[in-house]
């Protein structure tokens, strides 16, 4: 199977298989972020960074695909909040000190908390969970305020991202729910 094939039984699978690989690609992300953090200096950590980015690149696209149904302007500019994010992150850009992927990715984060929160085939309390996470990342607009809520923003992002990340591995979202939301967004759009 090649690269084009692939890429066409994805976009045709169901929104619970996108959501499962959504999930496990964004833990396998984190896990590689987590490791060559701690463990991997020079030339190998920019490798790994580049890996964890490119994981979420396909997070972000699986994720749009799921909840175009919801919003599809907003999920545009969700989708393009993290893919800039991405960037920065990619580019190792700091612009004045501050860490703009992070910023970027509070933004993602808090999009992605109000179109999980008005979607109906997720639970709304991880569209809160979410969003507290973006919330915890938004402070590194400011060096001083993220140093004086350290390591409590930290922790909110961490925490809420993740929960997301392990609902969507090891649940999914309902398929139903998605359909049915898909469909009555098609008939609107007739």
């Amino acid at each position: 199977m090649n690269g084009s094939e692939m890429i066409q039984r994805i976009a045709e699978a169901s929104p619970r298989f996108k959501a499962r690989l959504a999930g496990g690609l964004w833990l396998l992300s984190f896990l590689v972020v987590a490791f060559t953090e701690t463990f991997v200096h020079g030339p190998l950590n920019i490798a790994g960074g580049l890996i964890a980015v490119s994981g979420m690149v396909v997070v972000t696209l699986l994720l749009y695909s799921i909840f175009k149904p919801v919003s599809k302007g907003l999920t545009l500019i969700a989708a393009s909040s993290s893919l800039v994010g991405l960037g920065f992150e990619a580019l190792r850009w700091q612009p004045l000190g501050m860490n703009v992927a992070i910023v970027f990715s509070g933004c993602y984060c808090l999009l992605l908390g109000y179109l999980i929160f008005r979607s109906t085939f997720l639970p709304r309390h991880l569209g809160l969970l979410i969003a507290f996470a973006g919330l915890g990342w938004l402070t590194y607009l400011s060096t001083p305020i993220a140093n004086f809520l350290s390591p409590y923003n930290l922790a909110s992002g961490v925490l809420g991202e993740a929960l997301v990340m392990l609902w969507l591995l090891v649940i999914g979202l309902n398929a139903q729910k998605w359909s049915a939301l898909a469909a009555a967004r098609r008939l609107s759009l007739a």
